[in-house]
């Protein structure tokens, strides 16, 4: 095959379909892609096609489509105007589900050769999205974080709450399995609200304070309003996760009377240019992953559930759709047929 593509022809249907190669336009690289990873959030949302269709996710959802958004590989030929020493290298970039993608070079993020392995590298875009929000949340030392669903969003934003230096950091799932993926680590609990009230433990864990700042991870408009329960007055509830529906929602007494500030965190919200005020572009926030993972700082191996080649894509997309809570990091390899 040429360039194997996963395409969603029309809701809950995937296929790889041999494409063109495609070619490098000015300011291009063309990427060989080692390792992509599915979001088992948008794509599965875009997928099943359960959203409202006059809402923003209908510009995702045009069908056909080709998902994806998390692509490491390796720099095999330039475009017009592209620097020479993007030849060979490493790289990671917003690229869809195919053996080959093309980049805007100054989009594109380096990879040293071997700063990390592929298979850890391509959670980047996750990355670059929790830290944008964490840092919109204004997680600081000292203070106590509560994520709401702990899908792989929530679990990398437990794990930046506790390095930004948040005491404790609380997560709560329904899912016993996801909360045993939760870092063994001091001031990190875990919440299951099938056996306990979130609200009663947030107060134990926080000496009846209550919690600082709250994000929002489980995508379940209706669950929203339960989520400021924790909340200490002025404290600060972060939007990260994208729901498919309106909520309903009390303003005066989730909003005005606790005076509390609700903060949205879409992965756009990142400053488009570096700058001295504002230097915390996608690009930085990539650099600054790649860096915290070799190190050991920031985990993700432990998060990857399924890895396999590409042409399995159908099958898996078809497995998440029944039941995604059994699955964290799912991981294509394009390496091999």
């Amino acid at each position: 095959m040429r360039n194997p593509t996963v395409v969603f022809p029309q809701p809950r249907q995937v296929v790889v379909e041999d494409r063109p190669v495609p070619k490098p336009g000015p300011g291009e690289l063309l990427i060989r892609t080692t390792r992509t990873l599915i979001s088992t959030g948008t794509e599965l949302t875009v997928l099943s096609g359960e959203f409202p269709p006059d809402s923003a996710w209908s510009r995702y959802g045009r069908f056909p489509m080709t998902p994806g958004y998390n692509n490491v590989g390796v720099v095999e030929a330039l475009g017009q105007g592209v620097d020479a020493s993007w030849t060979g290298r490493r790289a990671a970039a917003y690229g869809a589900h195919a053996r080959y993608v093309t980049s805007p070079a100054a989009e594109t993020r380096r990879l040293e050769r071997d700063e990390l392995p592929d298979e850890e590298a391509v959670f980047f875009t996750i990355a670059e999205i929790v830290m944008n929000g964490v840092r919109r949340g204004g997680v600081t030392w000292g203070e106590a974080a509560v994520v709401y669903g702990l899908g792989l969003l929530g679990q990398m934003a437990v794990r930046f709450c506790q390095l930004a230096g948040a005491r404790p950091v609380i997560g709560v799932d329904v899912a016993e399995s996801r909360l045993a993926l939760l870092p063994r680590a001091p001031g990190v609990a875990g919440v299951n609200p099938k056996t306990q009230e979130p609200k009663t433990r947030i107060l134990e864990l926080t000496r009846g304070r209550g919690a600082d700042v709250v994000f929002e991870l489980t995508g379940n408009a209706d669950l929203i309003p339960a989520e400021f329960a924790g909340l200490r007055r002025q404290g600060r509830f972060v939007l990260l996760s994208s729901p498919r529906k309106a909520s309903t929602f009390d303003f005066h007494d989730l909003c005005n009377a606790p005076s509390y500030t609700i903060i949205g965190a879409h992965n756009n919200s990142h400053p488009p240019v570096e700058t001295p005020g504002s230097p915390w572009t996608q690009l930085r926030h990539a650099e600054l992953f790649f860096n915290l993972a070799a190190s050991g700082e920031i985990r993700v191996r432990e998060l990857i559930t399924h890895r396999a080649a590409f042409h399995q894509a159908p099958e898996l997309y078809q497995m998440l759709l029944k039941d995604r809570g059994q699955a964290m990091g799912v991981v294509l390899d394009w390496t091999a047929g």
